[in-house]
C-alpha cells in the first residue's frame, strides 16, 4: 500500500507494478461535488526516464461498467502502454452516464468531468503532453459513444478520438440503458435525443485535422447505427478510419480492437 497526497482532489490509493505501472487514483469532480476513481497505466520507462513526457489515451468503459473494467478484462494494456510508450487513463463514468452533461439531471456532468477536470488533473499529476496533440480518447459501447461525442465536441482537448462498438445514435433505443433518465421523455424531449446522439453532433464539426477511428462488429446490435454514422461522415467529408469485421458486442471483440486503436493513436502522436 502506497499513499501519497497530491492535492486536495487527488490521492493515490494503491500502486502495482507488472512491467507497466498501474496506479489507482481519485480525481475530484468539482462540477459534481464527488470523488471518482480512476486507473492510470504507465509504461515501465516512466519510472526510469525521469524527464520523458508521454501522450495520453483516455479509455472509457461501457454501460454498467466501472473504472477497473479495462485493466481487469484486458491486462495486456500494461504491455501496450510499454509498446506504444503512452499513458492509458481509465476513469469511472458511472454505470450509465453516457459521458454527457445531462440536460434533465443537473447532478450528472460527465462531459465536464471527462473533457476538463480529468485531463487537467492528469496533466498536473503526470508527465504528459498537456495539449490536444498529446491526447486521444476512445471507449467501448457507451464509452464508444463517449469517445466520439467528447472528441467531436472538444477537438481542442482531444486531437484524436474513436469508438469500439459505440452507441452512436441513441434514438433507436428509447427504452434501453436508462437513457430516458438522462435525456427525458422521447416525445417531450425529442430534441435532447437528437442533439446528444453522435450521428447528429457531427453536423457541427469543423476541425478536419482530427484523426478519427470507428470500429464495430457486423453481428453487433450497434452495427447499423455505426454504418449509418460512417456513411454520413463520408457525405459530410469528415476524414476517418472505419472498420467493420465479424464480431459481436463482447470482450472478445474489444480485446482485439483496442490494440489496433492504440496503434492508431500512437501513429497520430508520432506525426503530430
Amino acid at each position: 500500500m502506497k499513499k501519497l497526497s497530491i492535492t486536495a482532489s487527488l490521492l493515490f490509493i494503491f500502486f502495482i507494478s507488472y512491467g507497466g505501472i498501474v496506479d489507482t487514483i481519485i480525481i475530484r469532480s468539482n462540477a459534481m461535488n464527488k470523488d471518482i476513481k480512476c486507473v492510470v497505466i504507465k509504461p515501465d520507462s516512466y519510472k526510469k526516464q525521469k524527464k520523458k513526457i508521454y501522450p495520453v489515451v483516455y479509455l472509457l468503459h461501457g454501460h454498467s461498467g466501472n473504472y477497473s473494467d479495462w485493466i481487469k478484462k484486458v491486462p495486456a494494456l500494461k504491455e501496450y502502454a510499454d509498446t506504444y510508450q503512452l499513458i492509458i487513463v481509465c476513469h469511472d463514468g458511472n454505470f450509465n452516464s453516457w459521458y454527457f452533461d445531462s440536460p434533465v439531471d443537473s447532478t450528472l456532468k460527465y462531459e465536464t468531468y471527462v473533457s476538463k477536470e480529468i485531463p487537467g488533473a492528469i496533466d498536473k499529476l503526470y508527465r504528459t503532453y498537456a495539449n490536444k496533440k498529446g491526447r486521444a480518447i476512445t471507449g467501448l459501447s457507451m464509452g464508444g459513444h463517449g469517445g466520439l461525442f467528447l472528441g467531436f465536441r472538444h477537438p481542442d482537448i482531444f486531437g484524436s478520438f474513436g469508438s469500439m462498438s459505440g452507441g452512436v445514435d441513441l434514438r433507436p433505443f428509447p427504452k434501453n440503458w436508462q437513457l430516458s433518465q438522462k435525456l427525458g421523455d422521447t416525445l417531450l424531449n425529442a430534441d435532447n435525443w437528437r442533439k446528444y446522439s453522435v450521428i447528429n453532433v457531427i453536423e457541427h464539426f469543423k476541425n478536419d485535422s482530427s484523426k478519427i477511428i470507428i470500429d464495430c462488429g457486423t453481428e453487433d446490435f450497434f452495427y447499423q447505427v455505426n454504418k449509418a454514422l460512417h456513411e454520413k461522415m463520408l457525405k459530410l467529408k469528415i476524414p476517418h478510419d472505419y472498420i467493420e469485421r465479424a464480431g459481436r458486442h463482447d470482450w472478445t471483440y474489444w480485446t482485439n480492437a483496442v490494440k489496433y486503436q492504440l496503434m492508431f493513436f500512437r501513429n497520430y502522436f508520432d506525426i503530430k
